[in-house]
């Protein structure tokens, strides 16, 4: 984030008093177009009567009417936008404008509120207080109806369709003679080769040491602890829960039911 500099509070000190107005979206990405002075339309103030309420309404500028894009087709916006005042509501509302640095922004009273070329952080000023909300809306017309409709119906496109192909696709997932995994297996099974029993007391220790530092193994993890076949550990197994039984730190412990079956056969 850049560094902010000091809050420019002439807008607060002239009173100035700007509107909150609420716009619809296609409004304000057509006023995004404006080239040149960036005249967007002209803004209307009547009053009907001394005690009559002021009508407000926007007109947008002709060039600023067409939106493109939607559905490939070239629709016009509503030029009319009637406004519907309302009050503030007792909030203390403010505009801010940021302005970065080595830019210059004018204001309505002719005053710069930026700074000069190369000048430092970015600049926040306070344009003014809000003293009226209102909501610009488009007048009901031919053209808003068919605006409407367009935004509906691409809205309502699903983000992913079926398409039927017209030849089968070729760049897909080809079968292979044998996969990595089973390679590696075999690779591993090799460098390792034929198991060779060890001694009966050697298996047994190994088996002590394991068991002491967790209760329960898969017999798949005793066969890589001691890299002794599964008939090797399977025939040792009847010694050893008969000493961890006798042993005080592992009554506690729920044997598996295969070592206890073997036991009693």
């Amino acid at each position: 984030m850049s560094e902010k500099g000091e809050v420019d509070l002439t807008g607060a000190k002239q009173n100035t008093g700007v509107w909150l107005v609420k716009v619809p979206k296609y409004l304000s990405q057509q006023w995004a177009k404006a080239t040149g002075r960036g005249e967007v339309g002209k803004l209307r103030i009547c009053k009907k009567g001394n005690q009559g309420k002021a009508e407000v309404s926007f007109t947008l500028n002709e060039e600023l009417t067409v939106i493109e894009g939607i559905e490939d087709k070239t629709v016009s916006a509503p030029r009319e936008h009637p406004f519907t005042m309302q009050s503030v509501g007792g909030q203390m509302l403010a505009v801010f404008t940021e302005t970065s640095s080595g830019q210059s922004e004018e204001r309505s009273d002719g005053s710069s509120s930026g700074s000069g070329a190369g000048a430092g952080p970015d600049k926040i000023a306070l344009e003014g207080v809000v003293v009226q909300r209102a909501e610009c809306r488009p007048a009901v017309n031919e053209n808003y109806m068919r605006l409407k409709r367009l935004q509906i119906e691409e809205s309502s496109k699903p983000a992913r369709l079926s398409q039927q192909l017209d030849k089968a696709v070729t760049n897909n997932y080809k079968p292979v003679a044998n996969h990595a995994y089973n390679l590696e297996y075999e690779r591993k099974k090799k460098e390792e080769g034929k198991r060779a029993r060890a001694d009966k007391q050697q298996v047994l220790d190994m088996l002590f040491s394991a068991f002491e530092k967790h209760q329960y193994y898969n017999i798949k993890d005793l066969v890589d602890i001691t890299k002794q076949p599964v008939v090797r550990l399977e025939g040792s197994m009847g010694p050893l829960v008969i000493t961890l039984l006798m042993q005080t730190d592992f009554k506690q412990y729920c044997l598996p039911r295969k070592f206890s079956q073997k036991q009693k056969m």
